[in-house]
C-alpha cells in the first residue's frame, strides 16, 4: 500500500504507455470511438452485446456527440480501412446516473448501436463478471489493459496491450490540487499508466472486464497511478438493466 499521499494531477484522457502491440484482432471485443468530422480517435469502449459498447462517461465530450461519432469493430488498425471492420452510428446514449465529473466517480457510458454487429473471429463480445458469485478484484491481482496505445510517447494507431497491478491506497489519497478522494468503493488503481486517447478502454481480469479505463495522471510517470471505473454490482445491475446482458 502507498501510505504518503501525494498531489497529482489529473488527466482526463488516458492512454497506454510502454505496451505492447497485440497480435492482430486477438482483442476482439474492442471498439474505437472516432469522430467523424475530424477523424481522429477519441476514446475506446468494449463490445459487450451484440449492439451495445461499455465506455466512460466522460467520452461523451460535446452536445453533437451522437451525430459526429462512429463506432468501429473489428479493427486491428482503426485508421486503416481494413477489411475486418464494422462501422456503426449511436442510437441510444445511456451515461450513468450518479457519474460525478468532478470526482469520477462512476465513469461509465453504455452505448446503444444503430444496427446489430456481425460476430465472427474478428469482432467478439467481452464477459462481464457473474453478479451472483461477485467478487472484487484484489490489491495485487494482474490484470490486462488494451486500448489504442503507444509503445513509447510516440502516437500509433492500432490495439494495445499491457499488464496492470492493481494496488490499494488509504482513504483520503487526494488525486488534484482540490484534495477530492477518489479512493472509493467503485475505484481501481494501478501503477500502469496511460496518456490519452484510451479512456473507456476495458481492464480485464481473469478473461472477464472488471474496470474501465478512467483517467491517467501526469504524462508518463510512474509515480502516479491510472484509475479505473470497477465494474460493481451497482454498475453489472445497471448495465443488466438497460442492456439485458445476463451476469449470472
Amino acid at each position: 500500500q502507498v501510505t504518503t499521499p501525494v498531489p497529482l494531477r489529473l488527466r482526463e484522457w488516458a492512454d497506454i504507455i510502454g505496451g505492447k502491440e497485440s497480435i492482430p484482432h486477438s482483442r476482439p471485443y474492442m471498439v474505437a470511438l472516432k469522430s467523424t468530422s475530424s477523424n481522429r480517435l477519441f476514446c475506446g469502449g468494449s463490445l459487450i452485446k451484440q449492439n451495445w459498447v461499455l465506455t466512460a462517461a466522460h467520452c461523451y465530450w460535446q452536445k453533437e456527440f451522437m451525430q459526429d461519432t462512429t463506432i468501429i469493430l473489428g479493427a486491428h488498425s482503426w485508421i486503416e480501412k481494413e477489411k475486418t471492420q464494422q462501422y456503426f452510428k449511436i442510437a441510444q446514449i445511456f451515461i450513468h446516473p450518479a457519474y460525478n465529473s468532478t470526482t469520477h466517480d462512476n465513469d461509465a457510458m453504455l452505448l446503444k448501436l444503430h444496427r446489430t454487429a456481425n460476430i465472427n473471429r474478428y469482432v467478439k463480445t467481452i464477459p462481464l463478471p457473474s453478479t451472483t458469485s461477485f467478487t472484487d478484484v484484489k490489491p495485487g491481482t494482474m490484470c490486462l489493459v488494451a486500448g489504442w496505445g503507444t509503445t513509447s510517447n510516440k502516437y500509433i494507431t492500432v490495439t494495445e496491450k499491457n499488464e496492470a497491478t492493481m494496488v490499494s491506497f488509504p482513504h483520503g489519497f487526494p488525486w488534484n490540487q482540490a484534495n477530492i478522494s477518489f479512493c472509493k468503493i467503485n475505484t481501481l488503481l494501478s501503477f500502469f499508466f496511460f496518456i490519452q486517447n484510451d479512456s473507456g478502454g476495458p481492464l480485464i481480469c481473469d478473461d472477464e472486464q472488471r474496470g474501465i479505463v478512467s483517467f491517467g495522471m501526469t504524462c508518463g510517470d510512474r509515480r502516479y497511478p491510472g484509475v479505473y471505473t470497477a465494474l460493481t454490482k451497482f454498475h453489472l445491475n445497471w448495465i443488466e438493466e438497460l442492456t439485458g446482458v445476463v451476469t449470472d
